[in-house]
């Protein structure tokens, strides 16, 4: 029997951040034109419904439970040049192909949330930039200003805002197309290998797998059995909830209940960067019904995580909170444990998602920022090694990644060298995965499942 949770009386009133310190937000240069852009943001129609998070967060219950798993992924800034059809279909073929690979290898559900349609704006841990003896803002993410190091391009524009939403409602309708319009049926599982590198050992193996899944669908229609579950595929789309003028101004209450809901995504998270307890960030999250997450570096202290259960998730409500821990290939084990105890210890209903990114960059000789594949995959181990010590759920895995096959992660199983970094290096902000590391990645995570 599903308990019923209801929800606490602040979720009433959204706007109280505004008085509270602000982290990480753009030094705008113009307060009257960003007045009048989020202004018109109100009016406009909520990019997602309440009704789709409030699915989400009967999902993400089931990832607190241990009944399910959540793969989420995707660039690590979106920019508006890369909202086209081929670069989001990649995109998207590259987290079914994992998904599919997770659940036919661990048979476990799998939960599907894209870093997608909102992650235009990045923190950053200087807020200048120097080149050549010149001094000027640093790049934030297209929602703030450009990337090319000129007066103009980094000047912090407002109007940018507009462009986020628009470029999100355009990403979303693709994605939804894609979604439910025949595309991710299960029996395309083949042709979503397509124009990927399929002779890499990940890609062979992927190939094989979609031969076993077409004989399973091919006896299941000889049986008569054709569920239509198999035809279409859930997607939700997430970001971090950073800009908090978007935000607030994307909010909108729900005509069923009368409760606030983000109106830009179905999941946001709260960054490292941003997540003091007396913080803006933090107080705006509490008063929205979205299921939410924090991301929790190695600094993260237990007190700190019990706390966010209790400003966060008042009613302890499941599904409503997630923990993303990113501490580092060398931090996780040792870290990770005290944080996991003590939560559960206090019976918080919580989900676990490991993000092995943000804890293993470093910079290669050659001036890029990167990460190894090996360092990746050594977070993860240690995720999962810490709750299947203490007997409790390692539910998900976060990860930055693409559906092209750049060079910005070194290793794998097609050994991407630092020498190569150069070749393809093309994210605006950090190292993604590629396909093929994304995927091998799949199928190393689905045996840690399986154990």
């Amino acid at each position: 029997m599903t308990t019923q949770h209801t929800p606490s009386p602040p979720y009433t009133t959204p706007e109280t951040w505004r008085a509270l310190p602000a982290a990480q937000q753009p030094q705008w240069p113009d307060p009257e034109l960003l007045r009048e852009v989020t202004d018109g943001l109100t009016r406009a129609p909520a990019l997602v419904f309440a009704e789709e998070c409030d699915r989400l967060r009967e999902r993400m219950a089931a990832v607190a439970r241990g009944e399910a798993f959540l793969l989420q992924g995707g660039d690590c800034a979106e920019t508006f040049a890369g909202v086209t059809a081929d670069a989001i279909n990649r995109k998207l073929r590259t987290l079914l192909q994992m998904a599919v690979v997770l659940t036919h290898g661990a048979a476990v559900p799998v939960v599907k949330v894209g870093r997608i349609a909102g992650q235009y704006a990045k923190p950053r841990s200087r807020p200048t930039e120097t080149q050549g003896g010149v001094t000027l803002p640093v790049y934030r993410g297209d929602a703030v200003n450009g990337l090319a190091f000129t007066p103009a391009d980094r000047r912090p524009d407002p109007r940018r805002l507009r462009r986020m939403y628009e470029a999100s409602a355009a990403t979303l309708n693709l994605v939804r197309a894609f979604a439910t319009g025949g595309y991710a049926d299960l029996h395309q599982a083949h042709a979503w290998n397509r124009g990927f590198v399929s002779h890499s050992p990940a890609g062979r193996r992927y190939e094989e797998l979609a031969a076993e899944i077409d004989r399973s669908l091919r006896f299941m229609a000889a049986c008569g059995i054709d569920p239509q579950e198999l035809r279409a595929v859930e997607f939700f789309a997430g970001h971090e909830g950073l800009l908090l003028d978007y935000e607030a101004a994307l909010t909108r209450t729900d005509t069923r209940t009368g409760l606030p809901y983000a109106g830009s995504g179905h999941l946001l998270w709260i960054g490292e960067r941003t997540r003091g307890l007396d913080g803006a960030h933090v107080e705006y999250f509490s008063r929205i019904r979205n299921p939410i997450a924090v991301k929790l570096g190695p600094d993260a202290t237990a007190d700190q995580a019990l706390a966010y259960t209790e400003k966060l998730n008042p009613t302890a409500e499941p599904g409503r909170l997630t923990f993303v821990v990113r501490m580092g290939a060398t931090a996780v084990t040792d870290r990770l444990p005290t944080l996991v105890e003590k939560v559960t210890a206090q019976a918080a209903p919580v989900a676990w998602v490991c993000d092995p990114m943000h804890g293993n960059t470093f910079e290669a000789p050659s001036g890029h920022k990167t990460r190894r594949f090996e360092d990746i995959l050594s977070e993860v181990e240690g995720f999962f090694a810490v709750h299947r010590a203490l007997g409790t759920h390692a539910g998900g895995i976060h990860v930055e990644l693409t559906g092209d096959d750049v060079t910005e992660c070194i290793g794998g199983g097609e050994e991407v060298q630092v020498a190569d970094l150069h070749r393809r290096y093309e994210t605006a902000c950090d190292p993604r995965l590629n396909h093929n590391q994304s995927l091998e990645l799949a199928f190393l995570v689905a045996q840690m499942l399986r154990a």
